[in-house]
């Protein structure tokens, strides 16, 4: 087999909350200065995620420092697709409280995406996006949608209908991210309806990380896409818990590897 055309994919979806653990909820208070500072506490757990995602293919961020004064301006995306070994990633910053933070997503890959789209979602409150990035062309593509959601209903219905909208009808989807709500939702049960999508399992707790009670970080699928396995890794990184899935590629979707070493980062067109 063509090690550069794999069979298979590894995929893990994380909410890093910036690099910061949480241990309980009065650690939202008490320690809530490390939202806002440089700790060494953090640069120790972005090393810990590094290793963890080391062993897969595709890596979706949520809660990425983008550079600013809590990351010690470092972007979190390129310090860990540098130590987790992926030659390729890209970033998409979303909300920024002037010096202090600047949050959004992020994606680390062994394989270079034909298209990255950056879409600035709907809301009262802005500050949330989403990257749709596209491997491969026509029928015989891949496409990996990164989300985070607002935490109302109402936005999270607006955001969730935006994104439907681009990718209805697309070949081959998984939407990987923190949705801020459960499958059984009314917001997610329209989306995927929408969107042609499938819960694989509505069953797997992410959060809060220290004791998962809540199911709101999910991967959705095509019906076309194999999937090998499932999965919550338990991890006290962020105060979210990683969601990992193994897929088997569909007839005719080909991903090519980057080449090895090169770390590049690719920009996003953004859209509006």
């Amino acid at each position: 087999m063509d090690p550069s055309h794999p069979a298979e994919l590894k995929l893990i979806s994380f909410n890093i909350q910036a690099g910061t653990s949480t241990a309980n909820y009065r650690e939202y208070v008490t320690r809530s200065w490390r939202q806002v500072l440089p700790n060494n506490q953090r640069m120790n757990n972005l090393d810990a995620i590094a290793r963890l995602v080391s062993d897969y293919d595709v890596v979706a961020l949520q809660e990425v420092d983008c550079g600013s004064l809590r990351s010690g301006f470092l972007n979190q995306a390129k310090y860990l697709s540098r130590h987790a070994d992926f030659p390729w990633w890209t970033d998409q910053g979303n909300r920024k409280v002037g010096m202090l933070a600047h949050a959004g997503n992020g994606v680390l890959s062994r394989f270079v995406p034909d298209q990255i789209e950056d879409h600035r979602l709907p809301g009262a409150i802005p500050g949330r996006g989403a990257l749709l990035l596209q491997f491969g062309s026509g029928e015989q593509s891949l496409w990996i949608i990164v989300l985070h959601l607002a935490l109302g209903r109402r936005a999270r219905m607006q955001q969730l209908q935006y994104v439907a909208h681009r990718i209805a009808h697309q070949p081959n989807l998984i939407v990987m991210g923190d949705l801020n709500t459960g499958a059984d939702s009314r917001e997610v049960i329209e989306f995927c309806e929408q969107a042609g999508l499938l819960v694989p399992d509505r069953s797997l707790l992410t959060y809060p990380s220290w004791q998962p009670r809540r199911a709101i970080d999910h991967i959705l699928v095509s019906p076309d896409v194999d999937i090998q396995s499932l999965e919550v890794l338990p991890c006290t990184l962020s105060d979210h818990c990683p969601l990992a899935m193994s897929i088997r590629l569909p007839d005719g979707v080909s991903l090519h590897r980057h080449a090895h070493g090169n770390d590049q980062q690719q920009e996003s067109k953004p859209l509006r």
